[in-house]
């Protein structure tokens, strides 16, 4: 099966190229480095010649609200174009869990965007709404710095090793379309403030981390499940205090 990865050189997309290919598949990384960019369009059709499926893992450079907006409905109304013109049969989208919840939240409302581009398309797709990678703990941290201080809230928090969003992704790309969403998720549920806590702690990072409820998420307060998955999320294997990048 020809899979075609739009962000195939990123942090997901190149771990799902590579687990893609260890199936037997037959997987191409489509990137500004490999003369593909989604938002131009360039390089699209050639990419997605004879693709069986486009799996979207791609992300926006900047994250200011106008120009993510412009990133991820620019960006999928072209691979959605390239798609058609080519007879791809399964259009794959990573994204966030929570995004119908935080509608407030600028980066939340462009993925949102972007899954309404994809289920009005008419081709046959699937989304994969994820919660946050291991990769970004650091700097969750740091975004929630405040004068020296970490402010986190202690609602729900359930974050996930990259290698296991790509393997998610990966299955679901190479099964039927779902014409819907699955969710998926660490295997460890936390308190988020006890959580940021325990992880400065292993880093040695002297920074207190403060309990404040109204504490904002990149920019938006957040709700006790706002970012944790529903009842029946499929659960990654990877544990955070067994993830190798832990204390790098």
């Amino acid at each position: 099966m020809k899979i075609v990865v739009i962000g195939g050189t990123g942090l997901i997309g190149s771990k799902l190229v590579s687990w893609l290919g260890e199936q037997g598949h037959e997987a191409v990384a489509a990137s500004p480095r490999t003369g593909v960019n989604a938002l131009t369009g360039e390089g699209l059709a050639g990419a997605l010649a004879g693709a069986d499926v486009v799996a979207d893992v791609s992300n926006s450079p900047s994250f200011e609200a106008g120009a993510v907006m412009e990133f991820f409905e620019t960006s999928t109304r072209n691979v959605i174009e390239a798609a058609s013109a080519a007879g791809v049969g399964h259009h794959v989208a990573l994204s966030v869990v929570g995004t119908r919840r935080t509608p407030t939240n600028d980066y939340f409302r462009a993925k949102l965007a972007q899954e309404r581009l994809i289920e009005k398309s008419g081709l046959p797709f699937s989304i994969v709404h994820a919660t946050q990678f291991f990769e970004f703990v650091r700097g969750i941290a740091d975004e929630s710095t405040q004068d020296g201080q970490v402010r986190i809230a202690p609602v729900l928090f359930q974050p996930m090793a990259g290698d296991d969003v790509a393997r998610a992704v990966g299955r679901v790309a190479a099964g039927p379309p779902l014409n819907g969403r699955i969710e998926v998720a660490g295997p460890e549920r936390f308190r988020m403030d006890e959580f940021f806590r325990a992880a400065l702690a292993s880093w040695g990072d002297p920074r207190e981390v403060v309990t404040d409820p109204h504490a904002r998420y990149f920019g938006t307060e957040v709700g006790e499940h706002t970012l944790v998955p529903d009842d029946g999320a499929t659960l990654g294997e990877i544990r955070y205090r067994d993830w190798p990048g832990r204390d790098a």
